[in-house]
């Protein structure tokens, strides 16, 4: 079958990869769409470090087809929407309602492929650039099966990171001001999350001005190519500030923008080694900076619900999606990601 393998050096689409069956508590999808994130461009660049060869991908959509023993949610034949937390489901963490906390979940990949006859690493415990992938039961969330594939791949990573960052993490209230630096596709979706929580100004922040019509579709009140405007539109500063790119320089910048009791929310993903500075105290009128691990969402509740704010036209997911590639164009999709060009890019088999 078709695969996107990173082996360290170098980025291949093989067609003779393989994947082993599922085992208990575990199912085989097939994949029909896989969005681009640029996290899978930090593994090929080094930003994120990971173990090769590994097969890419993290945002997928397909159809079950086989399914291990112990496993009741999802049938051969369902559609599903696949998400990255491959938790446990039993420790205190989950208990707690917290999936994205299970030690379980983070740094342990598995490596449930083969290429010329050795293992192959499995990435954020997805793999979504594969024809098939075998994921934990847990990560296979059942959809309506008339939400296009390539829209429906969006929902386990981009709108759950920034939508759920909104929701869950930050809690935005009704009226709230909000900033997001970087409209890329993360940026997108917390803009929309914003407009879903009812905040009062929206302030999207983009160098590039040519995503000044997107980012107001999906909620910007307010269009900026740098954060030095956002004191004359809220000269005491902004309830929320969302650094949506990586950028140790905007994370201080998202810092500096916050009003009293403000909250800067980091993510984007720096160098594993990158340090912030900021003026601590600027800190004690009572301001926040919070990590967010994917959008602290929880799958099985948080994708069903954004496919129903779907289906009622609340939720933008096909506007997301700028444009579709065979898996076989792989490399043309990167480099338009990685140049702007799209707000997502979607890989098809």
């Amino acid at each position: 079958m078709r695969g996107v393998i990173f082996d360290g050096k170098q980025v291949r689409v093989v067609t003779d990869l393989e994947v082993r069956e599922p085992g208990p508590g575990e199912v085989r999808v097939a994949i029909s769409a896989a969005g681009l994130c640029h996290s899978d461009l930090s593994v090929v660049d080094g930003t994120i470090p990971f173990p090769v060869p590994v097969v890419l991908g993290h945002e997928g959509a397909g159809v079950v087809e086989a399914v291990g023993g112990g496993v009741t949610h999802v049938a051969p034949g369902d559609h599903v929407a696949l998400s990255t937390l491959a938790n446990c489901g039993t420790c205190a963490e989950c208990d707690r309602g917290r999936p994205t906390m299970c030690r379980q979940a983070i740094g342990r990949p598995g490596r449930p492929f083969r290429h010329d006859g050795s293992p192959v690493h499995q990435f954020a415990s997805n793999s979504a650039f594969a024809e098939r992938t075998v994921v934990k039961a847990v990560q296979a969330v059942r959809i309506p099966d008339d939400i296009p594939p390539a829209s429906a791949a969006l929902i386990g990573c981009g709108v759950l990171t920034g939508v759920g960052a909104v929701l869950n993490r930050a809690r935005v209230d009704r009226g709230d001001s909000v900033l997001v630096i970087g409209t890329g596709g993360i940026g997108l979706n917390v803009l929309q999350g914003a407009r879903l929580a009812g905040a009062g100004r929206i302030v999207a922040v983009d160098a590039n001005p040519a995503k000044e019509e997107a980012a107001r579709r999906f909620g910007a009140t307010d269009f900026l190519t740098s954060t030095e405007g956002v004191r004359e539109l809220l000269p005491t500063g902004v309830d929320h500030a969302f650094e949506c790119v990586g950028r140790v320089e905007l994370i201080r910048q998202a810092i500096d923008s916050l009003d009293r009791h403000g909250q800067a929310i980091l993510l984007g993903v720096p160098p594993a080694t990158a340090e912030a500075s900021f003026r601590v105290s600027s800190m004690y009128l009572d301001k926040s900076i919070l990590g967010c691990r994917y959008g602290s969402s929880r799958p099985q509740r948080d994708i069903a619900l954004y496919a129903g704010l779907y289906r009622r036209g609340r939720l933008l997911l096909d506007e997301l999606v700028t444009r579709t590639y065979p898996v076989e164009d792989f490399e043309k999709a990167a480099a338009d990601a990685e140049a702007g060009r799209v707000a997502r890019a979607v890989l098809t088999f």
